[in-house]
């Protein structure tokens, strides 16, 4: 294994999301690449989420006006978690797309060796409505994933 592609959302667990991967890839002696998408505003502007990973109040950080100032708010969101990380060599990667096939391919274009992101573990009609990005990329991936169950972060 060479490269390590970390996905993350800008849910509060995606700092345990990160760190794991990253000491995955550590633990292989391999590259580390952050990917974060940008998607649908509507689905930025409707997140309420706490602090993560040096982030005052991301709540307002979003409250943006288009898909520039979102891919913007992303690359500082990276770098922060890069920081947090501790390691410069890191590679920070912003992408406009759908989730699930913007991550294949990031992860095809950067030669990663296997995806870490995390999952939520949607239920019911939440899982029918906004389906579930991990299951999508599991799906479709001809390289193996390292799946995070996030659920248990996210009821502490």
């Amino acid at each position: 294994m060479k490269n390590v592609l970390i996905a993350l959302d800008y849910n509060p667990s995606a700092q345990k999301v990160a760190e794991t991967g990253y000491q995955l890839a550590k633990s292989m002696n391999a590259k580390v690449t952050l990917l974060h998408v940008v998607s649908d505003f509507t689905y930025y502007s409707s997140l309420n989420y706490s602090p993560i990973m040096g982030f005052e109040s991301f709540s307002n950080a979003v409250e943006t006006e288009g898909s520039t100032e979102l891919k913007r708010v992303a690359k500082n969101y990276l770098d922060r978690s890069k920081q947090h990380l501790g390691d410069e060599a890191i590679q920070i990667i912003v992408k406009s797309g759908e989730f699930a096939g913007t991550i294949l391919e990031t992860a095809n274009e950067v030669g990663a060796n296997i995806i870490v992101m995390g999952t939520h573990s949607r239920r019911g009609l939440e899982k029918i409505l906004v389906g579930s990005v991990a299951e999508k990329v599991l799906n479709h991936s001809l390289i193996p994933l390292f799946i995070i169950p996030t659920r248990s972060m996210e009821e502490n």
